[in-house]
C-alpha cells in the first residue's frame, strides 16, 4: 500500500483513511476483474455479488477515492465515463484535500459510509462531514461486482445537474428580515431555506453585502439556488427585508409539522404580502410555491364566480340544484356518499360542498359555447391565476387550461388537468376577501430598491379586474357559510373575527387516499394548505389552516 492511504478493519467495518494522493489497499487486476482467473482470462460471473464482493468492491472504491484516484475508482463503477469527472472535482472543484471515509456493514448490497473531509481555500481550511451510501450490483456485460453509480455517491444532494465547487461565493450572503425586522434563518425557520436561498441568489449583490468563501452545490438550471453546504469565511451579509411575518411563520412551521407531506402559506388580503411558507419535508421541493396538483373542490371559489359571472346564478340564495349524481358525456359524477340536498340555494350547496350543483353549469354555458373556456377566463379575470406572477421567488402560478368533454366536468370541482399549489390557493382565498386581486409578493416596499408590496417597482406585478361587488359580497357570502356552518365549521371554530373557508379533496392517480385541501380568510389574513393523502380537507388541512390565521 502506498504512503497515505490506510486501510484497517474497526469494529469488523473496514476504515479508508487518504490524506494525501496516493492510493493503494488492494490488487488492482483482482479489483478489474474479480480475481478468478483460468488461462489468464477472468471467468465471468452472474447473480446478485456476493457479501465478499459487496465488501471488496465497496473498499476498493472508497479507497481509491479518497486517496485521490478519481479515475481508479470511476473504474469499479458501472458507468466510469460519468463517475471520473465528478469524482475528479472532488478534489479539484470542490478542493477537498484530505478525506477519511468510515463505512459502517453492508445491507445487502448497499453500504453506508461516512466522510469526514476537509476543504481548502488559499490557506483556508474547515472540516466537512456528512453521509451517503453505494450500492455494489453485477456488471451486465463484464461480470464484475461494481459500484451502481449515481452522482449522490459522492454526496447524498449532488444530481446529473449541480455540481460541488469551492471558492468565492457568487453572491453576497443575505441577512433577511421579517416584516418587523426580526431575522428570518434556516435553523429557526426550516422551510424558508429554500425562499432564503433563492433570494439571496437573486437580491444577494443588490442587498449591499460581501461575499464569502463556500462550499455550494451549483444547479445548471438558472432559476434553482445555489446550496450552501459549508462556509470557510463568513461574508458580510446585506439585509433585504420581507414581507414574511415571524410569528404567522413559526405557527405555520408547527402546524405543517404534525401532517406528513403538508404545506400552507398565508397571505394579507389587502396586499398580498406573504406572511407565511411551511412545507413538511421542510427540505427538498417546496410544495408550497411549486407544487402542481388539482385543487380538488376549494376550486369551487372560481366555479362559483364563473357562474356568477355568466348569470347561471344571481346571488347566495338563489335557488339550485343539489342532487345526489349528475351524468355528463356518458360519465356519472356524484356527491360525497351521495348526499343530496332538496330546494337548495347556493349558500347551502357551496357550505356542504355539492358537486352536481357545480357540474350542473356545465349545460348552459356549452349552449353559450363557452363551457370549455369560461373557467379559465374567470380565474385569470378575477383572479390572476396563470399569469407571471412576480413574487421575488420562483413559483408556480397556478394553470387552468381550455377543456371539453368530461374533463370540463371535473375541472369544474377542481379535478382533471387544473394544477395549483397552496400559494395559489391561498391568493384565490385573499382576492374574495379583498374583492380584488393582489399579486403575492414576499419583498417588502422598496427593499431593494424597488419592488415590493406598495412599492412603485410593482409595476411588472401580474394584475386583474376587480371584481363586481355584488360577487365579491355573494362569494364571502357563501365562504362564510362554509365556515361557520359547512364542511369547514369544525376547523373554522377557533378561529374569530370575519372569516370564510372552502374545503376540498382532490383524487390522484395512483393514491388509495385523496389529497385534503381547505382555503380560508380572517381579517386580513388569508391562508391555504395542502395535505398529501390526507382525505377530507376539513380534517386534515382545515386545522393547518386554522392554526396560522389564529396566529395573526
Amino acid at each position: 500500500m502506498r504512503s497515505g492511504v490506510k486501510v484497517a478493519v474497526v469494529g469488523g467495518v473496514f476504515l479508508v483513511v487518504a490524506g494525501g494522493v496516493a492510493y493503494g489497499g488492494y490488487n488492482l487486476y483482482e479489483g478489474m476483474t474479480g480475481g478468478n482467473r483460468e488461462n489468464g482470462l477472468a471467468e465471468k460471473k452472474t447473480g446478485p455479488p456476493t457479501a465478499e464482493e459487496v465488501e471488496r468492491t465497496a473498499r476498493d472504491f472508497l479507497t481509491a477515492w479518497a486517496g485521490g484516484e478519481p479515475d481508479a475508482a470511476a473504474q469499479l463503477t458501472d458507468d466510469p465515463v460519468a463517475a471520473g469527472p465528478l469524482l475528479g472535482g472532488y478534489r479539484s472543484t470542490a478542493k477537498v484535500s484530505a478525506a477519511e471515509i468510515t463505512p459502517a456493514a453492508a445491507v445487502g448490497p448497499k453500504v453506508p459510509f461516512t466522510v469526514k473531509a476537509t476543504v481548502t481555500w488559499e490557506g483556508r481550511s474547515k472540516p466537512w462531514t456528512y453521509t451517503s451510501e453505494l450500492t455494489v450490483v453485477r456488471g451486465e456485460s463484464t461480470g464484475r461486482a461494481l459500484v451502481d453509480w449515481r452522482p449522490s455517491v459522492l454526496h447524498p444532494k449532488l444530481t446529473a445537474t449541480t455540481e460541488l465547487s469551492t471558492g468565492p461565493a457568487g453572491t453576497p450572503p443575505v441577512k433577511a428580515l421579517d416584516r418587523a425586522g426580526r431575522e428570518l434563518t434556516r435553523e429557526k425557520y426550516p422551510s424558508l431555506a429554500g425562499v432564503l436561498d433563492g433570494l439571496r441568489k437573486k437580491y444577494g449583490e443588490a442587498a449591499g453585502g460581501k461575499p464569502g468563501v463556500e462550499l455550494v452545490l451549483t444547479s445548471s438550471n438558472e432559476s434553482a439556488p445555489d446550496q450552501t453546504l459549508l462556509t470557510l469565511t463568513e461574508g458580510e451579509p446585506g439585509e433585504l427585508k420581507t414581507t414574511i411575518d415571524a410569528g404567522v411563520q413559526a405557527a405555520a412551521e408547527r402546524a405543517v409539522a404534525k401532517t406528513p407531506k403538508a404545506s400552507v402559506v398565508a397571505v394579507k388580503p389587502s396586499t398580498g404580502e406573504i406572511r407565511a411558507i411551511a412545507n413538511n419535508p421542510p427540505g427538498g421541493y417546496n410544495t408550497a410555491l411549486l407544487g402542481t396538483q388539482a385543487p380538488g373542490s376549494t376550486m369551487k371559489i372560481v366555479t362559483a364566480a364563473m357562474m356568477l359571472e355568466h348569470g347561471l346564478v344571481s346571488g347566495a340564495d338563489s335557488p339550485v340544484e343539489c342532487p345526489a349524481t349528475v351524468q355528463w358525456n356518458g360519465r356519472t359524477f356524484e356527491n360525497l356518499k351521495r348526499f343530496e340536498v332538496p330546494n337548495a340555494t347556493f349558500r347551502q350547496a357551496f357550505a356542504r360542498s355539492c358537486n352536481t350543483t357545480f357540474i350542473k353549469a356545465i349545460k348552459p354555458l356549452t349552449e353559450k359555447g363557452v363551457a370549455g373556456s369560461a373557467l379559465g377566463e374567470t380565474a385569470r379575470k378575477y383572479f390572476g391565476l396563470g399569469l407571471d406572477w412576480k413574487t421575488g421567488v420562483s413559483t408556480y402560478d397556478g394553470s387552468v387550461p381550455d377543456s371539453e368533454g368530461t374533463e370540463t366536468a371535473a375541472s369544474y370541482i377542481g379535478q382533471g388537468r387544473i394544477t395549483m399549489n397552496a400559494l395559489n390557493m391561498a391568493s384565490v382565498a385573499a382576492t374574495v376577501k379583498n374583492g380584488a386581486f393582489k399579486q403575492p409578493t414576499i419583498l417588502a416596499a422598496g427593499a431593494v430598491g424597488g419592488g415590493g408590496a406598495g412599492d412603485a417597482g410593482d409595476a411588472d406585478f401580474a394584475t386583474a379586474q376587480p371584481m363586481p361587488a355584488s360577487m365579491a359580497a355573494t362569494l364571502r357570502a357563501l365562504m362564510r357559510a362554509d365556515a361557520t356552518t359547512g364542511s369547514g365549521s369544525k376547523a373554522m371554530a377557533r378561529v374569530g373575527g370575519d372569516k370564510g373557508s372552502k374545503t376540498g379533496s382532490a383524487e390522484m392517480g395512483g393514491q388509495e387516499t385523496s389529497n385534503a385541501w381547505f382555503a380560508g380568510y380572517a381579517e386580513d389574513l388569508a391562508a391555504a394548505a395542502a395535505v398529501q393523502s390526507g382525505g377530507r380537507g376539513g380534517e386534515a388541512a382545515g386545522p393547518v389552516v386554522a392554526a396560522v390565521l389564529s396566529a395573526r
